[in-house]
């Protein structure tokens, strides 16, 4: 049961990674120029590397418990705003990325 719970915290992680460098790609003029930078195409395939860990984790993990779970990923994310980008962290994210954590936490336990 393990290497599913593996595959699952390695999925969030590759999602985390993507969406960072899909933010790292969003710059151009136009929207194909951030397409098809080096950044959103690297980002865009993490997401998929992560969909394929995302699936191979719920053959074993309930949905109820790996879909909640994957919203860790947003907690990373919004750190990662702040550490390379400057992006601000108000008490009111702070208090929802709390929440965030006691929620997951709670689905774990109950599963």
């Amino acid at each position: 049961m393990t290497i599913f719970y593996v595959a699952l915290g390695i999925g969030i992680l590759l999602g985390v990674v993507g969406q960072v460098l899909l933010k790292a790609g969003a710059h151009g003029d136009t929207l194909l120029q951030q397409f098809f930078s080096v950044s959103s195409i690297a980002g865009l395939a993490l997401y998929f590397a992560a969909a394929l860990c995302y699936m191979y984790a719920l053959r074993r993990i309930p949905v109820s418990v790996a879909f909640p779970s994957v919203s860790l990923s947003y907690v990373l994310v919004a750190f990662l705003g702040v550490w390379l980008y400057g992006e601000a962290m108000s008490l009111p994210k702070l208090a929802g990325i709390l929440l965030v954590c006691g929620g997951v936490f709670l689905i774990t336990r109950s599963a």
